[in-house]
């Protein structure tokens, strides 16, 4: 735990406690809601071939986890650790250069 504290910046064990809380709703809702949100676009599972679906179904799911984490984790006071992070995560991802450092 200390070594996760030092690497995250955090200084309390109920941080960290959030902080996995949070990104494991992220995940579970992000999955939940992309079938939703796919359905809700009239794109279903059984009108296409998954070769297109799947790779869909991918990216709805990625861009609701980065919004969700940041709602979330606002919700539950860690806002500036979730921006932090996500600007992170985009950056590894290739998108630096929206980020102005």
């Amino acid at each position: 735990m200390k070594k996760l504290k030092e690497k995250w910046g955090i200084t309390s064990n109920l941080q960290i406690i959030i902080i996995l809380l949070v990104f494991s709703l992220t995940g579970s809702l992000s999955l939940k809601l992309s079938g939703f949100v796919l359905a809700f676009l009239g794109i279903i599972k059984s009108d296409l071939s998954g070769w297109l679906y799947w790779p869909l179904n991918i990216i709805t799911t990625f861009v609701l986890y980065q919004i969700l984490l940041v709602s979330i984790g606002t919700l539950f006071g860690q806002h500036k650790f979730f921006c932090a992070m996500e600007k992170k995560m985009l950056s590894r991802l290739g998108f630096k250069r929206f980020f102005k450092s």
